[in-house]
């Protein structure tokens, strides 16, 4: 028998292999807490269907109270410009601690499911949060989108189209009838719905004209509106879609255009492929793409019947641990992992205010990327070397309590230990068990013995120089390992 041959500490049960795979692709990291919560459920299939209905799900009470740690996000639009035009608090100032919030959601939230899609769908419809004239109406953009998350994409893409944080960001709320604006008709095509190589570009003049009328009072009081006189009247055709538009208010006309939009087939192919992607593997099966696809038509766009085929298919159950965490995943993660706690932030040195610079270091900011196509969602955008090492840095800073070290209450490293006196296999079966939600296996057992320079069988105590001195090292092994870093 290899000396490295895993022992198995007697601890909580454990979900099964698959059941990890479904919780752990649809949450920010299967914690011990999250798996009591899915026992208790009825299992990982019952706990899904729970998650698809978050109004069932009681939200921990901490998560009604984090926005009030960054009071600027309640402001108005309005408010917010005044106060960075008089150099109180610039715009930059307050999307930071919109990420910042973003991030205390995925930690804390109890609907999981409901913050992993609002984060596919602010993606998809990607408005950044950064730029002197979208901020001001960025956080009730992402309130819409989470409010839509698992509803209809017809009507989650008719409130993302017609949001002034859309209508400013690709500049429809400066569209007129004379001179339409096509930024935002040319990306509703290729980004948000059809995608390239099925319209041309009679089709992005046309739908420009469309969305002429929606506009917002820049640079003045924020405010959104509809403006007859903006519209561009006279007969359009986009593809398939064709209408007089002869009434002065292209309201209507805007909903039937973005209905036609989200239920044509190509719309339906590319959000199939796409959750595909972020879900089961980098190159999904072209079956399972078509069977999604054929769901999302047959019910009108819902996106909750596509998540339940998704999760039904053999393609889903055959792609564990297919998928790397991306940064705001692996930040997360850890966190969630090591059990630490957040406090409200009262400076900038807090953990709180911290988490933005090491979710940064590690390669991307949430609602940072620039482009309107939303960050990638692949493995290989998220697995260079410099990744990698910003991985292990962070995981290394927080495993040994020191960075973060303000506003947050790390678990001391005696707590790690289940008992006074463990084996050290056993110990990291226990530890693989609390971090990893699986057991131990024979190649993590040779890391970790490489990593703190012990043998299986030595004992360890609370006084043990292990615990002491090395359990950083043995803390980040877990972290750094594919185990972790794969969802």
């Amino acid at each position: 028998m290899s000396s490295y041959s895993p022992a198995h500490y007697r601890g909580d049960p454990l979900l099964s292999r698959q059941g990890r795979h479904l919780v752990g692709r649809f949450s920010y990291g299967v914690t011990p807490a999250l798996a009591r919560q899915v026992t208790a459920q009825g299992g990982p299939r019952a706990w899904f269907e729970r998650q698809l209905l978050p109004d069932t799900v009681k939200d921990d009470p901490a998560v009604g109270t984090l926005r009030g740690w960054w009071p600027s996000l309640s402001r108005t639009p309005a408010a917010l410009w005044q106060r960075q035009v008089d150099g109180v608090e610039g715009g930059w100032e307050v999307m930071f601690d919109y990420e910042r919030w973003v991030l205390m959601r995925r930690m804390t939230s109890r609907r999981q499911l409901l913050e992993v899609m609002t984060e596919f769908w602010e993606n998809h419809l990607n408005v950044p949060a950064i730029g002197d004239a979208q901020f001001t109406h960025r956080v009730p953009y992402g309130d819409t989108l989470r409010a839509g998350a698992l509803g209809r994409f017809d009507d989650l893409l008719h409130a993302a189209i017609t949001h002034p944080a859309m209508l400013v960001y690709l500049d429809n709320a400066v569209s007129t009838a004379a001179h339409p604006n096509e930024n935002l008709g040319r990306e509703l095509l290729e980004l948000h719905t059809v995608g390239r190589g099925e319209y041309d570009e009679d089709d992005v003049k046309d739908s420009a004209r469309i969305l002429t009328g929606w506009t917002v009072d820049m640079w003045n009081t924020w405010a959104p509106s509809y403006d007859t006189r903006r519209h561009a009247r006279g007969t359009v055709t986009v593809m398939g879609f064709s209408d007089a538009n002869a009434a002065a208010d292209g309201r209507d006309l805007t909903r039937r255009y973005l209905t036609y939009l989200a239920h044509h087939p190509a719309t339906a192919a590319r959000l199939a492929r796409k959750l595909a992607v972020k879900f089961v593997s980098d190159d999904p099966p072209q079956g399972l793409v078509d069977h999604l696809a054929q769901v999302y038509l047959a019910h009108d766009t819902d996106v909750v019947p596509v998540l339940r085929a998704l999760v039904a298919s053999s393609s889903f159950a055959n792609a564990v641990g297919a998928k790397v965490r991306d940064p705001g995943e692996d930040l997360v993660g850890t966190y969630r992992s090591l059990a630490v706690s957040v406090d409200r932030p009262t400076a900038e040195k807090d953990a709180a205010n911290q988490m933005l610079w090491q979710v940064g270091n590690l390669g991307v900011m949430p609602f940072a990327w620039p482009r309107p196509d939303g960050q990638p969602i692949d493995n290989e955008s998220w697995s260079s070397p410099s990744r990698m090492l910003a991985s292990l840095s962070i995981h290394y800073s927080m495993s040994g309590t020191w960075w973060p070290s303000a506003g947050i209450t790390y678990r001391p490293h005696a707590s790690w230990l289940p008992q006074r006196r463990i084996r050290f296999d056993l110990l990291v079966d226990h530890l693989s068990q609390r971090l990893l939600h699986q057991r131990s296996t024979s190649r993590l057992l040779h890391a970790c013995c490489d990593a703190v320079d012990l043998t299986p069988g030595e004992i360890i105590t609370r006084d043990h120089p292990l615990v002491k001195w090395s359990m950083p090292r043995l803390l980040t092994t877990f972290l750094d390992s594919p185990a972790f870093l794969t969802r």
